[in-house]
């Protein structure tokens, strides 16, 4: 099985509509949609637009889809306060139809791939959605977390910056993000099968920017600008993340 692995598309569906012809053109069996599809300025959209693609396509949740839920279920989500506008308005975007959609996606997935063997995917980290780590955080760390899965792959996201590297026996690759990247602006994304490819996808950015702020969304000029025309630095990011390193829920 050749995969595509799309992770953080954040409802950028002009991200995701560019990196859908390259995953065409690559021929892939199957899509995986690593968590994070929505809170973004065409949630909805970017949801319809994966179903409709015309490939298989394998859903798991991320910690903005479990915000999401909790908003429509009336629970308090667990994100900072400046972000509730942006997870209300996500959740007006898919109320209806897509609840039960999002609700039934499992924290993670398991699927074999050509000239690999088993691989897991997963959001944040195998054991929840929300946790952090990066290219940085100690090994000693993470093999608690990884070695007992016994596979020789693991693809994560949450961190929207793309890596590779070992944790014991095990090759973890972060996908980066197709529609919030943290570093050169374009969309990020891995091509599996039967090796580890990473990809980056470039598209119009400056029409892309002109949509999202076209929809209405809470904070579209600021998408626009921070997540589409001018990202932040990775090395801002992982300066930033280290604080936050493997708390659960932060």
């Amino acid at each position: 099985m050749r995969i595509a692995a799309l992770y953080d598309i954040h409802g950028n569906l002009p991200a995701l509509e560019a990196v859908l012809a390259d995953v065409r053109a690559a021929r892939v069996d199957c899509i995986v949609a690593g968590g994070d599809v929505v809170v973004g300025p065409m949630s909805r959209e970017a949801i319809a637009c994966l179903l409709d693609c015309g490939i298989e396509t394998r859903f798991i949740l991320g910690n903005c889809e479990v915000a999401v839920l909790d908003e429509i279920a009336g629970r308090v989500p667990a994100v900072p306060p400046a972000i509730r506008p942006r997870i209300r308005a996500t959740a007006d975007q898919i109320e209806g139809e897509f609840v039960g959609l999002i609700g039934g996606w499992p924290k993670t997935v398991r699927l074999t791939i050509d000239e690999i063997g088993e691989a897991l995917f997963c959001h944040g980290t195998p054991r929840d959605e929300n946790e952090i780590f990066t290219e940085r955080t100690a090994e000693a760390h993470l093999r608690p977390l990884f070695d007992p899965l016994e596979v020789p792959l693991v693809v994560c996201g949450h961190t929207h910056m793309p890596f590779d590297r070992r944790v014991g026996t095990t090759r973890v690759v972060n996908a980066g993000s197709v529609g919030m990247p943290f570093g050169p602006p374009g969309a990020d994304w891995l091509l599996l099968g039967p090796d580890v490819e990473p990809r980056r996808t470039f598209y119009d950015l400056q029409a892309a920017a002109a949509r999202i702020r076209a929809s209405g969304y809470p904070d579209a000029e600021d998408f626009a600008s921070t997540s589409v025309l001018q990202p932040p630095s990775a090395a801002r990011m992982l300066e930033l993340f280290a604080a936050a390193e493997l708390k659960r829920g932060a």
